[in-house]
């Protein structure tokens, strides 16, 4: 069973929410974002949103990370780059992987999701 199945990140997301803690699923899903976008200007707003969000001291969904990351993305900030969040997304990450993800495991969440039928695509005939 895996997040990538059509309801999984939403079933670990509701996880996250009861456990307080889905702050990390929607930095790392911002990131994911993040890191697709071309546009010069709109990697600046999107960087500025995602500090206020996520990275700023008391920001409304404020990350675990360490001050040497808080800070190296404050720099950046003056010129962001698609990677300027790529070592406070891999913190949330390792702390889904091996804190949230196997609680998750063995939660109501997970098993509801495995109790319900999954939709395959067939493929198309010609």
């Amino acid at each position: 069973m895996s997040l990538f199945l059509p309801d999984g990140v939403a079933a670990f997301r509701a996880f996250l929410k009861s456990e307080f803690s889905e702050e990390n699923i929607e930095f790392w899903l911002a990131c994911e974002d993040f890191k697709k976008t071309k546009s010069p200007h709109k990697l600046i707003s999107k960087a500025k949103k995602m500090y206020n969000e996520f990275i700023e001291k008391e920001a409304p969904k404020e990350i675990n990370i360490d001050f040497h990351t808080r800070e190296m993305i404050t720099q950046n900030l003056h010129a962001p780059a698609q990677c300027c969040f790529s070592a406070a997304q891999k913190r949330v990450y390792s702390l889904m992987e091996n804190n949230s993800y196997p609680r998750f495991l063995q939660s109501e969440f997970y098993q509801d999701l495995c109790r319900r039928p999954q939709i395959t695509k067939e493929p198309q005939g010609t």
